[in-house]
């Protein structure tokens, strides 16, 4: 019995420890799939925060594009508005030009017709300029008759405009005037002696020589000098005041009387 009992022992030890190296078995079979289960999971979740990362930035870029898009658009519409203002101004600026060169082809046209209607008359000035200095009392002859040859060598010429011409004849007649106003003293040949002329306005012209020995004055009737020593003192104080080298005073010359009608 007892040798049975022992047997029986044996028998149930040998099974429990068949179980448990079944057991055992079975764990070390389940635990390297678990742990190749996980090992899987873990590798997809870094897969996944990856492609989150990497959507993260796509859409952050798109993000920055899109403001910088806004921004584009906000200066083009500001460069836009720039733009319609500029081109109002040159449309303003345009249509004043146009009007202004209207205006210039019809005072071109009138100019054309002026000038037409005043080269007549500038010969006309001319002619008159010339008869008056022949005419009138014979100071500074030469000068005033080679002034107003010269405007006659100018009348013809392409390079001169109109409006110049027209200045210059306009300004011979200034000075003629102006002979009128003043007092000169000048020198020059009288008979080939050299004398001093005295011109005083256009009422008087005289001379005397360097050493006061005659004196004389221009006759209109005559349309000749007359020597005049009465008048000697008055020509030489005359000559000084002419010549600025004494003050202003009372002159006793002899003035002819205007011509009668």
């Amino acid at each position: 019995m007892r040798a049975m009992r022992m047997m029986a022992l044996r028998a149930q030890a040998r099974g429990v420890k068949g179980y448990l190296l079944g057991v055992l078995a079975l764990g070390a079979v389940v635990l390297p799939v678990s742990a190749a289960k996980l090992s899987d999971v873990t590798q997809s979740g870094d897969q996944w925060l990856v492609a989150q990362v990497d959507s993260q930035k796509r859409v952050d870029g798109l993000a920055e594009q899109g403001r910088d898009l806004a921004n584009d658009y906000r200066t083009t519409l500001r460069e836009s508005e720039g733009l319609k203002l500029y081109l109002q101004q040159l449309r303003s600026q345009l249509k004043s030009q146009e009007e202004e060169m209207t205006v210039i082809r019809q005072e071109s046209a009138e100019l054309d017709r002026t000038n037409i209607e005043i080269q007549p008359l500038m010969v006309r000035m001319l002619d008159s300029l010339e008869q008056f200095v022949a005419l009138d009392v014979p100071f500074l002859k030469q000068e005033r008759a080679g002034r107003v040859e010269k405007l006659k060598e100018m009348m013809p010429r392409a390079d001169v405009t109109v409006s110049e011409k027209y200045r210059r004849i306009v300004e011979a007649y200034q000075i003629e005037m102006e002979y009128g106003r003043t007092i000169e003293a000048y020198k020059g040949k009288l008979a080939d002696k050299e004398v001093d002329f005295l011109r005083v306005g256009r009422v008087g012209l005289f001379y005397q020589t360097p050493d006061g020995a005659e004196t004389g004055y221009w006759d209109r009737d005559k349309k000749d000098w007359t020597a005049d020593d009465d008048y000697t003192e008055g020509v030489k104080e005359g000559l000084k005041v002419a010549k600025k080298q004494t003050s202003p005073n009372l002159l006793i010359v002899p003035i002819q009387a205007a011509a009668s009608k």
